[in-house]
């Protein structure tokens, strides 16, 4: 995005298939948002998307748009056999490294910088990972569960910044997630609102703790939960009280904030209205995924140009990105190469 060139809008949006249709080329050349991630419904081959990412950035007029994808490990991966490596959960680092620290971090370090030389081949520049939240009883284990690294907020943090510095290493930018925490959620937050009544003091003491750890990384997600301790109306990516106040405020998180996707059914109202709570609440970004091109024109309608202080805030990312892959591209090794070195410290047969 050069300095004197028109803002995009202040959304990432999804899109329907492998290619986009007539209709989504031109409401993206109109709109001009910020960015797409993709999903399963829209990767088949290395080609395929290679080619629909490079559409998407030529549709926008904008070479350096960011595109996203959520591939974690585990339950949460969109690039998948047979093109793709089937890879470990976040727990399977958090087990490991509960036993051995060092390399719980150094396995779970070599498979985000193997995921980043994946996802920059294909021209796919930010990851939604890694996980902050914690592995807390009772949680809704189908939102989280082995998504989580561990119970331990210190070392859920430690490993964590392990997955941020492979990724950056690799050219990729990491997303925190979901801030400030959605480990104690009971319900699934993609079919209803989670509900936390923990008191701000005990939240401090486990569920903050990664994120501020890592609040010097470029990006976040925020978490569709209802605090009823730090505001009792609205969930947080709503929320001015938790993302002004706890997310820039108490975790000191000054980078880019963008929402989880509003599509999910723990929020409420049309989808342009949550954009536009969101984005007044605090967010950055207000992310919709489902590809769905009615909801995608409300949402539009409702999204403002990204912000000056977002665009910087972008920029700082960008050129972080680009510098950590510089600094890292002599030392990169081949994807399969960091999974067998990866495998080995799990103590798992390369091929498993």
């Amino acid at each position: 995005m050069s300095a004197g060139a028109e803002p995009p809008r202040a959304v990432i949006f999804g899109c329907a298939g492998t290619r986009l249709s007539g209709a989504e080329r031109a409401f993206f050349a109109a709109v001009r948002p910020l960015g797409l991630i993709l999903f399963a419904r829209n990767c088949r081959t290395p080609d395929q998307v290679r080619a629909l990412v490079a559409e998407f950035r030529e549709t926008v007029g904008w070479a350096e748009a960011p595109v996203l994808i959520d591939q974690e490990g585990g339950r949460v991966q969109r690039l998948v056999p047979p093109h793709w490596r089937a890879d470990p959960p976040a727990a399977s680092f958090g087990a490991l490294a509960t036993r051995d620290p060092k390399a719980g971090e150094r396995a779970a370090g070599l498979l985000a910088r193997a995921i980043a030389g994946d996802l920059a081949a294909l021209g796919i520049t930010v990851n939604t990972a890694p996980v902050l939240d914690l592995q807390i009883a009772g949680q809704n284990r189908a939102v989280v569960g082995d998504r989580a690294f561990a119970a331990d907020p210190d070392l859920v943090a430690r490993l964590g910044a392990a997955v941020c510095a492979g990724l950056l290493a690799g050219g990729v930018l990491p997303v925190l997630k979901h801030a400030p925490g959605h480990g104690r959620a009971t319900v699934d937050s993609h079919e209803s609102l989670p509900v936390v009544d923990t008191r701000p003091e005990d939240l401090e003491a486990s569920d903050f703790v990664p994120f501020r750890a890592l609040a010097v990384m470029p990006l976040a997600m925020t978490a569709h939960i209802l605090y009823t301790r730090i505001d009792p109306d609205r969930p947080a990516t709503l929320s001015p009280a938790v993302l002004r106040d706890i997310i820039r405020g108490r975790l000191g998180f000054q980078g880019l904030l963008m929402s989880d996707d509003l599509c999910m059914g723990a929020l409420g109202g049309t989808p342009g209205a949550r954009a536009r709570q969101a984005l007044a609440a605090g967010c950055d970004i207000a992310l919709h995924c489902n590809g769905r091109l009615a909801e995608m024109q409300d949402v539009a309608a409702a999204a403002r140009p990204i912000s000056d202080t977002a665009r910087q805030r972008l920029g700082d990312a960008e050129r972080l990105r680009l510098a950590q892959a510089r600094a890292g591209a002599e030392t990169m090794a081949a994807p399969d190469r960091l999974r067998a070195e990866m495998h080995a410290l799990l103590g798992r047969d390369e091929g498993a």
